[in-house]
This record gives structure tokens, C-alpha cells and sequence, in this order.
């Protein structure tokens, strides 16, 4: 059935183009399937799992390497958690009231609300960042446990999938939600790419220069709840952290500049996330804990490959030119 045909619901108009995209994927992923004979590529919810894949290959890293290079690796954690207070409020409004709504709508919401609260917090009583999450971590994930417990319609079936992931149960609503979160965090990273760096960097410096700081923070971390939310489809609460910090991890060890470390994570993170995606579904195991071990395999790869390219570097160094020759970011 083509993905055009599975559109329901109020936000048709919105998603359409992204239904389309669907069915043009899953029309490639069928050519593939034919000329190439592998099993995983010829049903439908494996074409969607593979899109939502290699988006969150892309956009993980790219948000999560502006985190790891501020000190907010555990923010990931944090959102997630909270994320998955949002699904519950989708799973009981629609077993309450029957609105129908895509619990990752609701969870997309609810995360983007947690992540201004760790703003404001930190802002309001001058915590530490790692206090303000602590907060919202743990608010998060009372709520969407307590409205699990209430069992309204059902609520506590089916929820290891949201925990865990599952390549299942990847719909082509949730893909177009996937979809339409990737647009939104790819296009706003390239607009506003220098002013984020520089935050980054020196927010001293960038707050000097009248750059509002606060709300390239704010946009920071609601890129990361969208993040958050799209991989949770695939990699579930516990573990989408990793995919923001684990990549990054590794392009430092082998990268020479902040763009650089950008590309590289990526592509680590695409490794991971691709062969992580056809060893679950052959040895039938959590896609999330695959592809996170994957990753987690790629950054000690790194690490040897680093270490290896110091010690080379070492020993063939030319002598030193003049001050200031090495590649960098500056703008």
C-alpha cells in the first residue's frame, strides 16, 4: 500500500509532502530489494525504519556535537525522559477522550516545554545546568510512570517499545513526523550555524559582541528535544542519549576542526546506525541496544586511530612554520 494512502488524521496537508517522500523511499527500497536480493528490504516497515535511521545519523550528531562541546552531554538523557512523559500524555488523551493524536506529536510538545523549563530554571535560581536536568529528568519520567500505572485504556501495553525502540512499529505517520523533525533541525543549524558556534565557543564573548545568547540557548536545547524525540522511534528512552554524544565522541579523537568533527560524526554515526539496523533485524535483538554497542565499537576504533596518528605525527613532524597555520574555525 502506498505511504499516501496511510494519511490520516487533521495534519494530512502538513505531512503530504512527507508521505510523498515515503513513497518514493520505499519505491527505491523495493528496486534495492530486487537487485540485491536481501531480505530486510523487502517490507515496508524496514523501508521506514532505514529512513528514520539515516536521519537520525544526521541529525543527532549534529546537534549532539554543539552539546558535547558546551558540557551538556546529559541533556539527551534528560529530554528523554521527559519525552516519554509526553508519550504517555499522547497514549492517555487518546484512550481518555479518543483524540487520535500521534503520541510523538505529543511527546515532541511536551520535550520542547522540558527543555525551555531547563533554561528557565538554570536562569531563574543560577543552578548548574546538571541540577536543572536532574529536575526535569526526573519530573518527566514520574509523570509518564504514574500515567502508565493509571492503566486508563490500556496504557501500560506496548510501552517496552517506547523504552527500548522497536523497528516495527516504525508507522509512516511516525516516519513523517520523523521527517518533518528533520527538515525543521537541519535547516535551522544552517541558518544560524556561526551564531551557535560562536555561543558555544565564548558565550562571554558572544554576549558581548550583542548576540542574544539566551535564545540561541533555547534553541539549542529544543533542537535537542526534537532530536530526542524522532530517535526515540528506533533507539527508545533509555538509550537516544547515546547517539547524541557517542559520534561526537569519536570524531574528536580523528578531527582537526569543529567542521570537520561535524562530518566525521555523521558518517561514524551512519556506520552505527545502518549496521546496527541489519544485525538486530537478522539476530532478532533490540535495534536500539545494536546500534548503540555499534557506536560504541566505532569510537574505540577512533580512539586506536587517534592515538595512532599522534604517534605517527610524532615521528614525522616537519619542522614548525609560522604561528597561526593550522586549519581553523574562526570566522
Amino acid at each position: 500500500m502506498s505511504a499516501l494512502a496511510l494519511q490520516t488524521g487533521p495534519l494530512d496537508l502538513v505531512f503530504a509532502p512527507f508521505y510523498w517522500v515515503l513513497a518514493l523511499w520505499s519505491g527505491l527500497m523495493d528496486w534495492l530489494a530486487a537487485a540485491t536480493g536481501l531480505e530486510l528490504l523487502q517490507y515496508g516497515f524496514m523501508h521506514r525504519a532505514i529512513l528514520v535511521g539515516i536521519c537520525i545519523g544526521v541529525m543527532a550528531p549534529l546537534i549532539g556535537t554543539f552539546l558535547v562541546h558546551r558540557q551538556l552531554a546529559l541533556i539527551g538523557d534528560a529530554l528523554a525522559h521527559t519525552a516519554f512523559a509526553g508519550v504517555a500524555i499522547g497514549l492517555f488523551l487518546n484512550a481518555v477522550l479518543d483524540l487520535g493524536v500521534s503520541p510523538y506529536l505529543t511527546a515532541v510538545v511536551v520535550a520542547m516545554l522540558a527543555a525551555l523549563c531547563i533554561e528557565l530554571i538554570t536562569e531563574a535560581t543560577d543552578a548548574d545546568n546538571d541540577v536543572s536536568m536532574a529536575i526535569v529528568l526526573s519530573t518527566g519520567f514520574a509523570l509518564g510512570t504514574t500515567l502508565i500505572s493509571l492503566n486508563a485504556g490500556g496504557l501500560s501495553v506496548g510501552v517496552n517499545q517506547f523504552l527500548f525502540g522497536n523497528l516495527s512499529t516504525v508507522s509512516a505517520e511516525n516516519a513523517a513526523i520523523l521527517l518533518a523533525l528533520f527538515t525543521v533541525i537541519v535547516g535551522v543549524v544552517a541558518v544560524t550555524r556561526n551564531q551557535l558556534l560562536y555561543v558555544t565557543f565564548d558565550e562571554t564573548a558572544a554576549a558581548v559582541s550583542g548576540l542574544p545568547v539566551r535564545w540561541y540557548n533555547r534553541v539549542t536545547v529544543m533542537l535537542t528535544a526534537m532530536v530526542v524525540v524522532g530517535a526515540m522511534q528506533i533507539m527508545g528512552v533509555i538509550l537516544v542519549a547515546a547517539m547524541l554524544v557517542v559520534p561526537v565522541a569519536g570524531a574528536t579523537q580523528v578531527s582537526r576542526s569543529f567542521s570537520e568533527s561535524i562530518l566525521v560524526s555523521v558518517v561514524l554515526a551512519e556506520l552505527a546506525v545502518l549496521l546496527g539496523i541489519g544485525v538486530a533485524y537478522y539476530a532478532e535483538a533490540t535495534a536500539g541496544g545494536v546500534i548503540v554497542l555499534v557506536a560504541v565499537a566505532i569510537y574505540v576504533a577512533a580512539v586506536g586511530l587517534g592515538k595512532l596518528k599522534d604517534r605517527v605525527g610524532d615521528t614525522t613532524a616537519p619542522v614548525a612554520g609560522p604561528a597561526g597555520a593550522e586549519e581553523t574555525d574562526a570566522d
